[in-house]
């Protein structure tokens, strides 16, 4: 893992949660959710997973654990976080308290078909063994369970080295590995289809974001993440990426 990657993932993530406990409660979702999903999207999802009351939903690559506690006030499902990096498993205990085991997604910790539901929320393109991880959230689900993920799709290359945690997979190669992993779509979105995100959670994140800003703008760490994700923001805008919502069946 690069040093761009551990800060993103490590050091930023225990730093968001110092500054969502500052700002208040209302503040820890938004903030847990920094680049891994809006209220569109998981909305998107959270209805046709078909999740309800006392479900058990695993979060596969759950960063600070903002798309499950979110899940949790929706739906009152029960959260299940897996997270490979301590730091982030940490932040996620601090906002949320919700079990958090620190593992791959690749090697999840996790008894076969022993949840209702999986979700990995652009996890897939950070992950060497997309393949694996696939099949560990086919192996944990269920049957009749469901499998969501949001995945960020290349559909050019990128230049060598511009951002080299990451292997974003073509939309012939995603869907190769979703037959491979015996997983069928079900249904299917580009994000750039999504409603607006609301006004009051974009004004919590943003508050989010000029905290972290004003207290670690000077730090190498946080440079390192900004660059990172505003990387991939460029290659959203312009259309060399595109964020993909699927909703899987086991086969």
């Amino acid at each position: 893992m690069s040093e761009a990657m551990e800060a993103e993932f490590g050091t930023v993530a225990e730093w968001t949660a110092t500054v969502a406990t500052a700002l208040g409660p209302e503040y820890h979702v938004p903030a847990g959710c920094r680049g891994s999903g809006s209220p569109a999207a998981l909305d998107w999802l959270l209805e046709r997973m078909d999740l309800s009351g006392g479900d058990e939903l695993l979060d596969c690559g759950a960063g600070v654990g903002g798309p499950a506690a979110y899940a949790a006030q929706a739906r009152s499902v029960k959260p299940l976080l897996v997270e490979p990096e301590p730091g982030a498993c940490r932040a996620a205990r601090r906002l949320f308290g919700y079990p958090v085991m620190c593992a791959l997604g690749s090697a999840l910790p996790v008894a076969d078909a022993s949840v209702d539901a999986a979700w990995s929320l652009g996890v897939l393109c950070t992950t060497p063994d997309q393949l694996g991880l696939l099949r560990e959230l086919r192996r944990v689900v269920r049957p009749g369970g469901r499998i969501g993920l949001l995945v960020f799709v290349a559909h050019r290359d990128l230049p060598d080295g511009y951002l080299p945690d990451n292997n974003f997979p073509t939309p012939d190669r995603l869907d190769d590995l979703l037959q491979r992993a015996g997983l069928t779509v079900r249904q299917r979105l580009c994000t750039a289809d999504l409603p607006a995100i609301p006004e009051q959670w974009t004004e919590r994140a943003d508050a989010v974001e000029e905290a972290l800003a004003g207290r670690y703008g000077h730090t190498e760490a946080w440079r390192l993440a900004e660059e990172s994700s505003g990387r991939i923001g460029d290659l959203l805008g312009d259309g060399t990426l595109s964020g993909e919502l699927l909703v899987l069946a086991i086969d």
